[in-house]
């Protein structure tokens, strides 16, 4: 039996159910924390004033009724009597309550409060009276077919049943913080008797999030210090300097120097943990090529791991042309790949056949063996987790390990929480690159945007259009499929217009890719699926819809698909209302200066593109809320560290916590 169906009421439909919101164990259930609080206290109509929020309870008046708006809408009519007023509830969609509404029952409603009609918008309608005492109540986040009651109710059941969580933090810091015990922290986290100790009990929570990931990092940085199988070779830097010599454009100052950064650390005995971070079309691929030339030339196998397909065929085509008069045998690994090639391009890995291997998380399954691996590249590193960085580490003697991202990281940040890696920054853009034109324009202003996408495709240019979403049955926002219909309507008499998505098959969205570089496809719609590396140079435009939906760093991202050329590109940002974030786009082409700006306006989530929380086990804290709290959890982690290595019996608990993570042996 599953430790979950041991807590009454959940049996395998619940079980299945609580899977969806990633909830596997009685640990992950005590971990779905409360996103939101409801203070549940009558109001007074006296202060109400009209559209505010009201909860007030009352008598049920007359007889309820039901009127049919429509096949799908429906809504119950009925009054009630609070003791002082009379007033008119109105609730939606909720007809099961019909019979439990009868006259004299007491019930409590929750909603919107329409002073000119005396009336209630409803929310929520229970059938009980208010608590006396006013109540914090815990909201969670549910799934079709489980209440925020039903989970509740199972949260509740484990700490009445004397549930006791691992009480990680070393006591010499619960003391000196004066922090509430983790058993109690728990308790008031998810049933809190008073604002205060529900202040206290987060703060210890976020704390110990902290705490952790940062022990991780630390620890994970001084095991690559200590490292006595990492690999020592000798560069032959002469022949690098002849084979950039070769190169038909001239490196930037910051690929140069972070081309010597890389090389120094791949010829010391300590194992390579670099971070090459760089602006979009700042040039990081061919500083990874040249990377990888110079560990082939040290005679190891270099692995270069991508998030997408698409960006591991455009990868694999850029090695193919930068070394076609070298003897490096390259070989592309996707999902994609026949089983035949497949079988062939394993075996020739793991005899040392192939040099440079090119692929998506293919690269990281079992069956995939190197016969001296020496370097591994993983290219936007953020999207993929610790662990499965480290899975390269068993493939390997220990391999030296460049993990590129476009996406500038502000640097006290990147210090902090990427403390386990040195840092090679790429600002300069190359020779010939101007800056994209950016606008922002109003979703009224749209005629004017699709006269600027005319002079493109007159120009002979093409256009990425980008949407929020692929369809949005739910939602007024823009999706790939009214897009496309509006591309259609507005050019389809003289442009080829195509689409592109997350739900599409790698087969055909490798064709449709294919064919917008070779120029058969004028106007590509997309949601970000295209964020990531594409290359296009004939690429001109990229029209955002929806702008105000995304993150900066994210729209700067997507706005590093045009001006891949010396051909003038134009980047066209479109909301419903003004943002004065958006208009920070036009003049600001620096990522670094903008990903700056998100992380103080926005927090840190978006500067990765993804939540955190799959990585770095935060679902409390905000780095960039909670980050003074994380300068004092740093400080303490370094203090605790030497302590821990040396008394690893006497932190059994915590020690298990990283082996448990894949960060120890």
């Amino acid at each position: 039996m599953n430790e979950l169906e041991t807590i009454e009421g959940i049996g395998p439909k619940t079980k299945e159910l609580l899977a969806k919101l990633n909830i596997y164990t009685i640990e992950d259930l005590i971990n779905h924390y409360p996103f939101r609080y409801e203070v549940l206290r009558k109001s007074d109509l006296n202060e109400l004033k009209d559209g505010d929020k009201i909860t007030i309870d009352g008598v049920v008046e007359g007889q309820p009724t039901v009127i049919y708006l429509s096949s799908k809408l429906k809504k119950i009519i009925f009054r009630i009597n609070t003791g002082h007023n009379i007033l008119n509830i109105n609730v939606y969609n909720k007809v099961y309550l019909m019979d439990s509404l009868k006259t004299t029952k007491v019930v409590t409603v929750i909603g919107k409060y329409d002073k000119l009609k005396n009336a209630v918008i409803a929310s929520d309608v229970r059938l009980e009276k208010l608590p006396e005492i006013p109540k914090i109540e815990s909201i969670y986040y549910t799934t079709n077919g489980l209440s925020k009651k039903s989970i509740s109710k199972y949260i509740m059941s484990l700490i009445i049943s004397g549930y006791r969580p691992k009480e990680l933090l070393p006591e010499y810091i619960v003391d000196k913080y004066n922090l509430m015990s983790k058993k109690d922290s728990i308790s008031e986290i998810h049933n809190p008797r008073e604002i205060n100790l529900l202040k206290k009990a987060r703060q210890r929570l976020k704390y110990e999030e902290l705490f952790m990931y940062l022990l991780k990092i630390n620890y994970l940085k001084s095991r690559i210090e200590s490292d006595k199988d990492a690999i020592s070779r000798e560069i032959d830097r002469d022949k690098i300097d002849k084979f950039i010599a070769k190169l038909p454009y001239e490196l930037t100052f910051d690929q140069k120097t972070s081309i010597d950064e890389i090389l120094t650390d791949m010829e010391s005995n300590k194992r390579m943990n670099r971070l090459l971070q760089g602006d979009v079309g700042s040039g990081k691929t061919i500083v990874a090529l040249i990377s990888a030339y110079a560990n082939y030339l040290s005679k190891y196998q270099t692995a270069i791991m991508v998030p997408t397909e698409i960006l591991a065929t455009q990868h694999y085509n850029e090695a193919i042309k930068l070394f076609e008069k070298e003897k490096l045998s390259i070989a592309l690994l996707t999902s994609n790949t026949s089983k035949k090639e497949k079988t062939e391009i394993l075996e020739n890995l793991e005899n040392g056949k192939i040099d440079l291997i090119i692929g998506t998380q293919s690269l990281i399954q079992d069956n995939v063996v190197f016969k001296k691996l020496g370097l591994v590249i993983t290219d936007e590193q953020h999207r993929f987790g610790v662990n499965q960085r480290n899975t390269f580490k068993n493939k390997g003697v220990s391999p030296d390990v460049l993990s590129m991202s476009a996406t500038p990281i502000p640097r006290t940040y990147a210090l902090t929480v990427y403390g386990d890696m040195e840092i090679s920054s790429i600002k300069t853009k190359p020779q010939g690159r101007k800056d994209v034109i950016t606008y922002f324009k109003k979703e009224k202003d749209i005629t004017s945007v699709l006269e600027l996408m005319k002079q493109e495709l007159d120009n002979k240019h093409q256009i990425y259009v980008i949407a929020p979403m692929i369809d949005n049955e739910n939602s007024d926002n823009e999706s790939v499929s009214d897009l496309e219909e509006k591309m259609n309507k507005a050019f389809g008499k003289i442009a080829k217009i195509g689409s592109i998505h997350g739900k599409l098959e790698p087969k055909e969205k490798n064709k449709i890719m294919k064919d917008y570089e070779s120029g058969k496809i004028d106007i590509l719609i997309s949601t970000t699926v295209i964020e990531v590396g594409v290359n296009v140079p004939n690429a001109s435009m990229i029209v955002i819809f929806d702008a105000n939906l995304f993150g900066l760093s994210t729209i700067h991202q997507l706005r590093g698909r045009v001006g891949r050329s010396s051909i003038q590109s134009y980047c066209v940002l479109i909301a419903k209302e003004y943002q004065e974030r958006l208009k920070f786009l036009e003049d600001c082409h620096d990522g670094f200066k903008i990903s700056e700006y998100d992380f103080i306006n926005r927090g840190e989530g978006d500067l990765f593109g993804i939540r955190q929380s799959g990585e770095t086990g935060l679902i409390l804290a905000n780095i960039n809320k909670d980050y003074q709290m994380l300068l004092k959890a740093r400080d303490d982690v370094l203090e605790f560290l030497p302590e821990l290595l040396e008394n690893k019996e006497e932190y059994q608990e915590l020690y298990n916590e990283l082996t448990k993570l894949e960060i120890v042996d």
